[in-house]
């Protein structure tokens, strides 16, 4: 019998060429977990009976790991060339059972935590009228169909844009982290990205507390709302949105407002622009009734004297009246004389009246303003003189038609 003959390394080749074909998932717990120059990745995975030598790198495993903690790992068998061992080169880890996986859910969180994902500051503002709507949901779940619904209810007339993903399962996590690029990327005036599924165990929300979708939620230039499962659930993708909703139905209260609030707001708002727009014309009623009530007592000073003066003018009359009936034999000489007289007195009277008239007219404040004057003020004091003024000063200024502020710049004698 002949055999070929091989190198140790062409051997070792050889074998991790068979051993390709052998990819496997191995479900075990972890020991002797060790990180190496900060890249190399050593531990163990063993059951009751068997144990096995594990390799990756720290760019690789995504799941924080340690020693006791029950795992499932995605790997190719291989032999080291230098050493000989044999070993499992893992590509994917992931926590299996309940226990394993919360406490990797713990271990994550404390480290995205010390990397700032979860800082307050950072957290945006959600805007309170979107008009466009980015949803990261599987378009059959109750969790899509509960969100639309809510969100028809309150508001409406928003623009929606459905990213159907799977929101568990092995296709998931990569599924989430595309949509979020492509909302980023794609779609231009997005206001707001929804990230949203119903309830589950942590088996079931573990795409949800990812390394990959924590940094996808954090890395997306449109706010994010997270509304993840029952009010109970809390993933990391709620810790690093930049507003956590405690049920989709939740997300879509909290994206949209109540159209009942809101036309009760804008009622609120005409009701207080109305009683503004009331005081206001009531006011300025006033003042012009006071005005009024002013203009008028003082033409009604004048009329009564010019009354007076009319009175006193009648009685003279009556008296030269009387005089020219006592004085019959010169009636007609003193009649004319008289008549003369009380015509040219009557016509000085009302040339006086009417330059009274005028002179009441130019008098009044209304006709002073209306001429173009105007009446300054200082802290409610009238200026007599320049004096009574600095640069600076706020001065009042009434005109004819109303009244303005200024600002005193220059003084000059």
């Amino acid at each position: 019998m002949q055999f070929k003959v091989f190198t140790p390394t062409q051997y070792i080749e050889i074998l991790n060429e068979g051993l390709s074909n052998y990819s496997a998932v191995l479900e075990g717990e972890i020991s002797e977990y060790k990180v190496s120059q900060g890249k190399w990745i050593f531990f163990k995975i063993k059951d009751e009976d068997s144990v096995l030598d594990c390799f990756s790198t720290v760019f690789q495993l995504k799941t924080p790991l340690e020693d006791g903690m029950q795992v499932r790992l995605y790997g190719t068998p291989k032999i080291h060339a230098k050493s000989g061992r044999f070993s499992l080169n893992v590509a994917w880890a992931e926590a299996s059972g309940e226990g394993a996986l919360k406490r990797a859910f713990e271990l994550l969180r404390e480290e995205l935590k010390r990397e700032g994902l979860f800082s307050l500051s950072r957290k945006r503002e959600i805007p309170k009228f979107p008009n466009k709507i980015g949803i990261i949901a599987s378009k059959e779940s109750a969790a899509y169909k509960d969100f639309k619904k809510v969100l028809s209810e309150r508001f409406g007339g928003m623009k929606l844009y459905l990213y159907d993903v799977s929101v568990q399962g092995e296709n998931s996590i990569t599924e989430i982290v595309e949509a979020f690029k492509y909302f980023n990327k794609e779609k231009e005036g997005l206001d707001l990205i929804v990230l949203t599924r119903g309830g589950g165990s942590l088996e079931d929300l573990k795409s949800f507390n990812s390394r990959e979708v924590a940094y996808a939620v954090f890395g997306s230039l449109v706010p994010v709302v997270c509304g993840v499962g029952h009010e109970q659930d809390v993933s990391l993708a709620d810790y690093v949105a930049d507003l956590r909703a405690s049920t989709p139905s939740n997300a879509a209260e909290l994206v949209s407002p109540q159209r009942k609030d809101i036309l009760t707001h804008i009622d609120g708002r005409i009701y207080k622009i109305n009683s503004l727009m009331e005081n206001l014309i009531n006011e300025k009623k006033a003042t012009i009734n006071g005005f009024v009530f002013e203009l008028e007592r003082f033409l009604s000073s004048k009329i009564n004297d010019f009354k007076n003066t009319y009175a006193r003018l009648l009685s003279g009359f009556k008296f030269f009246e009387e005089k020219i009936n006592s004085h019959k034999e010169n009636i007609d000489r003193i009649l004319k004389y008289n008549l003369k007289i009380f015509e040219e007195r009557l016509i000085i009277q009302k040339s006086k009246i009417n330059d009274i008239t005028r002179l009441l007219c130019s008098l009044s404040p209304n006709g002073i303003l209306k001429r173009g004057y105007s009446i300054v003020k200082v802290k409610g004091k009238v200026v007599k003189s320049i004096k009574n003024i600095k640069k600076k000063d706020l001065v009042s200024v009434n005109l004819y038609d109303g009244k303005f502020t200024s600002k005193v710049v220059d003084i000059k004698n």
